[in-house]
C-alpha cells in the first residue's frame, strides 16, 4: 500500500469516527431534550395482584372425624373420584386405607377377651373369699355358743374357772363381732373388684364399637349435591390418591356454593398498608380475557404469612365476586385490580418529570424566557403518573429527563397563597 493511500485510509476512519460522535451526540441530546406536556383525565392508584377463585361458601366432605381419639393420626388415601365431578348426596367420594384400623380392631378384640378373663377370675376371687368368710362366721357363731354353754355349766366351779369361762366367753363375742365387721368390708371389697374389672370390660368393647363405627366412615360419601373440590395440603398442592388425610384436620373436599364466588389473593408488605375493605375491584379471567367483573374486597389478614415460591410476607386478601356468574368455576386465576384512590378529573405527568430539591418537589418547565425548575404541589401518586395539584397548567411543556445545564436554571416556587 503506497503513503497516498495510508493518508486516505486514514482521513475516511477518522470521518467515521466523528460521524459516528455526531449522531450518537445528536440522540442523545434528542433523548435529554423529549419534552411532554401533562395529561387531564381520570386518575387512579391500584393495586394489581392474581389470585383464585373459590365459593365463599361450601360444605366439607370430611373422613373420619374420631380417629385423633382412637389414636389414629392419618390415614392413606386409596381411591378418588375426578375432580369437578357432579355428586348427588350419599354419592361414592373417597376411599381410605384401613391397614391400621383393622390391626387397632384386632388389638382391641384381643383386650377384650383379656378382660373377659379378668372378669370371671374376679368373679371366682369374689365368690370364693365370700364364701371362706360366711363359712367362718358360722364356725364363730357356734364357737360362741359353745363358750357360753361352757359359761352356764362352770358356775358352780372355783371361781377362776368361773373367770376363765368369763373371758373366753367375752373373746368368742368381740371374734364374731369382728368377723361380722370384716365380712360387710369384704363385701365392699368384691363389689368394688367387679366394678373395676367390669368398667375394663366396658371400655374395651366401647372401644372396639367406636372401631367398628369408625371403619364405616373410611369410606367417605357426598353430604349434599354439588361440585367436588379437593382441598390443599399445607403446601398448597391438592391431595391425591396416595396423600394422608390428617386426623387433625380429616377434611378431603368441599361442595362449594357456585352462587356467591370470591377471588383469593395475597399482597405483598409494601402494599398492604394501602388495601382496606369495602374497596372496589376490577377482575379479568384468564380462562376469558373478554370478560370483565366487579367486586369489592371483603376482608384483608392482620397477620402476613411466607407462601411458597415467596420470598418476603404477604397477606390474604379477599374478594367477593358482584354477580353470580354460571361460568365462574372454582379454582379459576384471575387477575385483580384493587382501586386505592382515584379522581374523575386530575392533571397529571410521568413519574420521570418529577424531581426533588431539599424535599421539594419540581419539573422543568419551559415558559418564555427559557426552562426553569417549577415546583410543584404532588398528589396522588400511581406506578406510572403522579398528580400535580399546583405549579402548572395542562398547556406547559416539561422535559421528561434532567438536562444538562439543569443546574444553571433558576427554581420558580410556588405562590405564597
Amino acid at each position: 500500500m503506497t503513503k497516498r493511500q495510508i493518508i486516505i485510509t486514514a482521513l475516511v476512519l477518522v470521518g467515521l469516527i466523528i460521524s459516528a460522535w455526531y449522531f450518537n451526540a445528536s440522540e442523545e441530546t434528542q433523548v435529554e431534550n423529549i419534552e411532554v406536556t401533562p395529561s387531564v383525565g381520570p386518575f387512579r392508584v391500584t393495586v394489581t395482584t392474581a389470585g383464585e377463585l373459590q365459593a365463599k361458601n361450601s360444605i366439607d366432605i370430611q373422613g373420619p372425624t374420631n380417629a385423633r381419639r382412637l389414636r389414629i393420626y392419618n390415614m392413606k388415601i386409596l381411591k378418588l373420584i375426578p375432580e369437578g365431578t357432579e355428586v348427588d348426596s350419599g354419592d361414592f367420594v373417597a376411599e381410605l386405607d384401613q391397614s391400621e384400623l383393622r390391626s387397632k380392631i384386632e388389638e382391641s378384640q384381643l383386650a377384650i377377651d383379656k378382660a373377659e378373663s379378668q372378669f370371671e377370675q374376679a368373679q371366682l376371687d369374689c365368690t370364693l373369699s365370700l364364701a371362706n368368710a360366711r363359712n367362718d362366721l358360722v364356725n364363730l357363731t357356734y364357737a360362741l355358743e359353745e363358750r357360753r354353754l361352757y359359761m352356764e355349766q362352770s358356775k358352780f366351779e372355783a371361781p377362776s374357772i368361773i373367770r376363765q369361762a368369763e373371758i373366753d366367753l367375752d373373746k368368742a363375742h368381740r371374734s364374731l363381732k369382728q368377723a361380722r365387721e370384716n365380712y360387710v368390708t369384704k363385701v365392699r371389697q368384691s363389689e368394688a373388684k367387679m366394678r373395676e374389672v367390669e368398667a375394663e370390660l366396658s371400655k374395651r368393647k366401647n372401644e372396639l364399637r367406636d372401631l367398628l363405627e369408625l371403619e364405616q366412615q373410611f369410606t367417605i360419601y357426598a353430604p349434599e349435591k354439588g361440585m367436588v373440590i379437593y382441598v390443599r395440603e399445607w403446601d398448597g398442592t391438592k391431595i391425591t390418591e396416595g396423600s394422608q388425610v390428617s386426623a387433625w384436620r380429616p377434611t378431603v373436599a368441599t361442595l362449594p356454593d357456585l352462587s356467591v364466588m370470591e377471588s383469593v389473593t395475597y399482597v405483598n408488605e409494601v402494599d398492604i398498608q394501602k388495601i382496606k375493605k369495602g374497596q372496589p375491584v376490577e377482575i379479568g379471567l384468564d380462562a376469558d380475557p373478554d370478560k370483565n367483573l366487579t367486586g369489592l374486597v371483603t376482608s384483608v389478614a392482620n397477620i402476613g404469612e411466607q407462601r411458597p415460591n415467596s420470598d418476603s410476607k404477604v397477606f390474604e386478601v379477599r374478594i367477593e365476586i358482584d354477580k353470580a356468574d354460571s361460568t365462574l368455576r372454582p379454582a379459576m386465576t384471575t387477575s385483580n385490580t384493587i382501586i386505592v384512590a382515584g379522581v374523575d378529573s386530575a392533571l397529571y405527568v410521568p413519574l420521570e418529570c418529577l424531581h426533588a430539591q431539599d424535599s421539594l418537589s419540581y419539573v422543568f418547565r419551559h415558559n418564555s424566557g427559557g426552562w426553569v425548575k417549577q415546583q410543584v404541589e404532588v398528589g396522588l401518586i400511581n406506578e406510572d403518573n403522579a398528580v400535580i395539584v399546583s405549579g402548572i397548567e395542562p398547556t406547559d411543556k416539561l422535559m421528561l429527563s434532567v438536562p444538562a445545564n439543569s443546574d444553571a436554571m433558576p427554581f420558580v416556587p410556588l405562590p405564597a397563597n
